[in-house]
């Protein structure tokens, strides 16, 4: 199998990690049309999440500014603005940024058409400490306007002071992806916060996959015993960026951040444990700043990625041997795994039925390293058997979330203030 040429790492390197680890390397088993590109919005400040309406209204978050929505014509109506904000229809002085936090997922009610409901997922003042919350609202029917907040989750935890461990910001691993599923139950991903103890915590809603429904209440069959709070489906998570449902099956997936090694990507059972136990004085591991040891095999001089997967595994089958098995672990380096989705339609040729993922990329002595886009093919049993990275046209950057939007189209947000629509077989345009 051949790497594709507009990858940001050497053929060879790539080549003989994928052989080390058994795991599918890039390549062009897939294939499809060219792909056009057209700027949909643009000087925005850092775009997180997009939601759409059938007839292509698009809502959007930017992680420091708010909710607005771009109407079928090009218009942008700024609906939910956070303190501080300006030009909103209507300001939240409780609702604030900080680090990875902010205001982060959007999805539509399936039943917008009779509800005009809308969600989001934010980080709020109202509470002492802070917290991460889901906020439901009814957009006015000529989306100028938002009414009717109703917080549907308000204790999702945020992380409030930096530590001395590395990478201790505030609003750090702080989740925020919101979809719903082919039930109609909205789904929440979040984060652990570095706090060592929340992802195996059953009352907890760190580290975990929520499902609720549209009145914030649990759905039923999420799995958990009956020591969990009973809005977990899934637990043990590190950083959970992305979710989606598989189009034939239904299955919820999600994308995961790794610690220096092993983005995973998961197919998620009820009740299942992600695997992530960061806690101190387990398995061999010895004292960690602030109890937490998710970075701890980065420290270890002459240790490569898959020792320090062995030494801190984002999935620890060691301690949970019933832990939820991922089905790619990016061959095992961690670059900011983001947004996913799945391609469908005959537009997109042998991609049709493909999942796509993002990666925000790391920084490597100045240059963003992993900023891309994969493609991948997935069998029956939901295993990853093939991994193309899509040839941009366009320059790639800190790619936040991915969504095929109504008319068959890929749209991505980038940190770069823009939103970005892909299309295949398509012209370029600057519209």
């Amino acid at each position: 199998m051949t790497y594709s040429s507009s990858v940001s790492f050497s053929a060879g390197l790539l080549a003989a990690t994928a052989m080390s680890s058994g795991a599918p390397a890039f390549g062009q088993g897939m294939n499809t049309t060219t792909l056009g590109h057209e700027v949909v919005v643009e000087g925005l400040e850092v775009p997180w999440d997009i939601a759409f309406l059938d007839d292509g209204t698009m809502f959007f978050t930017e992680i420091c500014q708010g909710l607005s929505v771009r109407m079928p014509d090009g218009d942008v109506h700024e609906l939910l603005g956070m303190g501080g904000t300006d030009g909103y229809a209507v300001v939240a002085d409780d609702l604030f940024c900080n680090g990875q936090a902010g205001m982060n997922g959007v999805a539509v009610d399936p039943d917008f058409a009779e509800n005009r409901r809308i969600y989001i997922y934010s980080a709020s003042e109202m509470s002492a400490p802070p917290t991460n919350r889901v906020l439901r609202l009814t957009v006015s029917e000529d989306f100028t306007d938002v009414s009717d907040r109703t917080d549907l989750i308000e204790d999702i935890p945020y992380k409030t002071e930096a530590t001395d461990h590395p990478f201790g910001s505030a609003g750090a691993h702080n989740g925020g992806r919101i979809r719903f599923g082919p039930e109609g139950y909205l789904w929440v991903t979040t984060g652990d916060n570095h706090n060592p103890t929340i992802p195996q915590d059953p009352q907890s809603l760190g580290s975990k996959v929520l499902r609720i429904t549209t009145d914030g209440e649990a759905a039923p069959d999420n799995g958990t015993g009956e020591d969990f709070d009973d809005r977990i489906y899934t637990y043990g998570h590190r950083n959970v960026q992305g979710i989606t449902f598989h189009p034939e099956t239904g299955d919820a997936i999600i994308t995961e951040h790794g610690p220096w090694h092993s983005d995973e990507i998961t197919v998620l059972e009820p009740g299942g444990n992600g695997g992530w136990d960061p806690r101190d004085n387990m398995a061999g591991r010895g004292d960690c700043p602030d109890g937490y040891c998710g970075y701890m095999p980065n420290q270890e001089e002459g240790m490569n990625r898959y020792e320090r997967a062995a030494f801190m595994p984002m999935t620890d089958f060691d301690t949970y041997p019933d832990a939820m098995p991922p089905i790619w672990t990016n061959n095992g380096y961690s670059q900011g795994i983001t947004g996913t989705t799945f391609l469908t339609g005959e537009q997109w040729g042998e991609w049709d039925g493909a999942m796509v993922v993002g990666y925000m990329g790391i920084g490597f002595g100045g240059t963003p390293i992993g900023q891309r886009i994969d493609v991948m093919e997935l069998d029956d049993d939901l295993s990853v058997v093939d991994v193309t990275e899509m040839t941009l046209p366009m320059e790639p950057g800190r790619f936040r979330t991915l969504v095929q939007g109504p008319d068959g189209n890929l749209y991505t947000a980038t940190d770069a203030g823009m939103i970005h629509r892909l299309i295949p077989g398509g012209a370029d345009s600057d519209s």
